[in-house]
């Protein structure tokens, strides 16, 4: 009876302890998108990378180290990002249901977008269709 109380409290421990860290690493992620923002870059004709993600989605953490690095090696494209549970104005405005949804906008209309994506040349070559 004891080693199996030992066992449960184990996954107990083991889940608290992935809540904990999947909430530290998701707090680094602070939403930036702003509608007026949006709106002005694309009457300038930029190009717009919005990711869409949620603090205990592991692909969204995925996501974020690969388009902070695409930040750099795209320096002409303006990166925005919100949380998709949180912002539901903003999903609403970009029409966009899911997160883990990375979309392209051009010239006032989205030139792509996918869900999912986690691997960086993929990542890449959906912001290469906006440019």
């Amino acid at each position: 009876p004891n080693n199996m109380l030992i066992k449960i409290m184990k996954k107990i421990l083991t889940f608290i302890l992935f809540i904990i860290l999947s909430n530290a690493s998701a707090a680094e992620y602070k939403s930036n998108f702003a509608i007026d923002k949006f709106k002005q870059a694309q009457n300038k004709g930029k190009t717009v990378v919005v990711h869409s993600w949620n603090k205990f989605c592991y692909t969204c953490r995925t996501q974020k180290p690969i388009l902070e690095q695409a930040q750099i090696d795209f320096r002409d494209v303006i990166f925005m990002n919100y949380e998709q549970t949180k912002n539901k104005d903003i999903a609403n405005f970009l029409k966009i249901s899911y997160w883990t949804t990375i979309a392209i906008y051009k010239n006032n209309k989205q030139v792509a977008k996918a869900v999912g994506l986690h691997e960086k040349d993929d990542i890449y070559n959906l912001i290469k269709k906006g440019i």
